[in-house]
């Protein structure tokens, strides 16, 4: 099986992909929304890459240059909490492809600070189809599974965070070795407050959920559908590399690691005493409510949701806690002026944005 290239350094990541290149014809938003909504999954198709204009560029670069330090803290604060957990034991599997560069992040960091190179691969996990197996078996009969911890870049809702669980507990049932898998999701950013390997509960911008593949190795989306992918492949991903001029991931992966000589264990403010047990999908179940929304799989909370939403789906609206708050996020306002998006103001708690699909019935 011939594995997805992509443009990472080889010491940074090792991407367990099937390279399906050439093999899959991409569908505008608008076809693959209306087939995704009539019941084919989303990972059965892969859609045409977003070509960023100079403007979005423009606001990418800025989010660069202004949000990579709290990047870079973030990543410090998470790399911390894991080494205390496994030491020079870790190995880290992110989640492609959203997971990827923060992996790469986590490992940069741990060889900066604690001067260990620990294992970090790139797997598959779909909603709805689970994890894949095959790449999950291959990391674990080189290394056991008693160190692996799980990497994302946020979470939304938690709706990864379900699949994870699910399947880590079908593998323990079905062999002893994978007996010590945990299934904690490890991310820099967690609004939803479900996981406590987190750097921040802040939601705030990741740079690299700016762009798609240019940003994560000129790798797509994650693919699965059995014409492609037999039972003994690992899941698919095609490599673009007609965008090679065009790619951001290595400067993204650098500019934040620029800053791991000054991090500041303090730079996020304290998280503030919770009342409740609320989590994130407690407000989306008040959003589908007061949206007469049935289907929760419509509503993505957070920054980094809403920006795939914008970026990939066919948008119907955005909220935002306080329209004051956009200059903070002009990489949404910028991509909502071009799709031609309302940007509404509601009463978001946990989240500072959220994105919200359409309806079949109004695609």
């Amino acid at each position: 099986m011939n594995l997805v290239k992509s443009s990472y350094r080889n010491e940074d990541v090792t991407i367990l992909l099937k390279d399906i290149s050439g093999l899959i014809t991409p569908l505008p938003t608008e076809e693959r929304e209306i087939l995704n909504q009539s019941g084919v999954h989303y990972s059965e198709m892969l859609p045409l890459e977003y070509k960023p204009t100079q403007e979005y560029m423009q606001i990418y670069e800025e989010a660069l240059a202004t949000l990579s330090y709290k990047t870079a803290n973030a990543t410090a604060i998470l790399a911390d909490k894991l080494y205390a957990k496994f030491g020079d034991k870790l190995v880290l599997v992110s989640l492609a492809r959203a997971g990827t560069p923060i992996g790469i992040l986590l490992k940069r960091f741990l060889r900066y600070k604690y001067h260990i190179v620990v294992p970090h691969y790139s797997i598959s996990i779909i909603r709805g189809k689970g994890i894949d197996e095959n790449a999950i078996d291959y990391i674990v009969s080189q290394h056991g599974s008693s160190g692996i911890q799980f990497i994302d870049g946020w979470i939304g809702k938690g709706a990864i965070n379900e699949v994870l669980n699910e399947a880590c507990q079908k593998l323990k049932m079905q062999n002893s070795k994978f007996s010590s898998l945990g299934s904690t999701l490890a991310v820099l950013s967690d609004p939803a407050f479900i996981t406590d390997l987190c750097g921040t509960h802040e939601d705030f911008l990741i740079p690299s959920a700016c762009l798609n593949s240019t940003v994560s190795g000129l790798v797509s989306r994650t693919f699965l559908r059995k014409d492609l992918i037999g039972p003994g492949d690992f899941h698919g991903a095609v490599y673009y590399g007609e965008l090679l001029k065009e790619d951001k991931s290595n400067e993204f992966i650098d500019i934040v690691s620029s800053y791991f000589k000054c991090v500041d264990y303090n730079y996020f403010q304290p998280e503030p005493i919770r009342n409740n047990s609320r989590i994130g999908m407690d407000e989306v179940k008040s959003i589908a409510r007061d949206f007469g929304l049935t289907d929760i799989s419509k509503i993505k909370p957070g920054v980094g949701e809403t920006t795939r939403v914008l970026l990939r789906r066919i948008p119907y609206c955005v909220l935002v806690r306080n329209l004051a708050d956009m200059h903070n996020f002009a990489h949404i306002q910028r991509l909502c002026e071009e799709k031609n998006v309302p940007i509404k103001e509601y009463p978001l708690q946990m989240y500072r944005v959220c994105g919200i699909i359409k309806k079949l019935s109004d695609v």
